[in-house]
């Protein structure tokens, strides 16, 4: 526990500061900011050398924070939430109170309600959602374990989790439209 308290303290350093860190989520290994600073998800655009118009996704450390961050949740999200097996994001209509450059173009923002342990704590210290991107420069290969996150990666963080680094994470969560005029569409199962 103590392990886990120090490396949160670390990470909301960084992340106060709108550093990058890289960091063990309830899926893969990714790359996360300050998902309310502008500069801080530039920064990561910058890192994955991605176009700013691919969006993002964020984590949430629970229900209440996903309603402070977007306009008005559809009944049917909390019944996904809590009805998933496995991770899942969901993309929601009038996301607020995020960086404008982490809204897609459509103004929708993937957000996932974190199931980890570390996550979760580390969003409830923070107070603000996390960006999560996985931890690769775009286009290349999802890495599926923190061995195979390349250098370049490594160097831009400000700080590297020092958590399960031995765990394997292949599945990325599955990703859910939901429109505000009840539209539903699998995205990635």
């Amino acid at each position: 526990m103590d392990d886990i308290r120090n490396e949160i303290n670390q990470c909301l350093e960084v992340l106060s500061n709108g550093g990058l860190i890289l960091y063990p989520t309830d899926t893969i290994w990714g790359i996360g900011c300050d998902a309310t600073n502008e500069a801080a998800v530039a920064k990561v655009y910058a890192l994955k050398k991605r176009v700013n118009t691919k969006s993002m996704i964020c984590l949430v450390g629970n229900d209440f924070m996903l309603e402070q961050h977007i306009t008005k949740v559809p009944d049917l999200a909390y019944d996904i939430i809590d009805m998933s097996t496995k991770p899942t994001t969901i993309i929601y209509e009038g996301p607020k109170g995020v960086a404008k450059n982490l809204v897609a173009q459509d103004n929708t923002l993937g957000v996932r309600v974190a199931t980890d342990t570390f996550c979760q704590n580390l969003i409830k210290r923070f107070k603000k959602p996390i960006v999560s991107t996985s931890a690769n420069i775009s286009g290349e290969a999802t890495p599926s374990c923190f061995e195979e996150i390349t250098d370049e990666i490594l160097k831009g963080v400000d700080y590297i989790v020092n958590l399960e680094r031995n765990k394997i994470k292949t599945n990325p969560s599955s990703i859910i439209l939901l429109g505000n005029d009840g539209t539903v569409k699998v995205i990635r199962e």
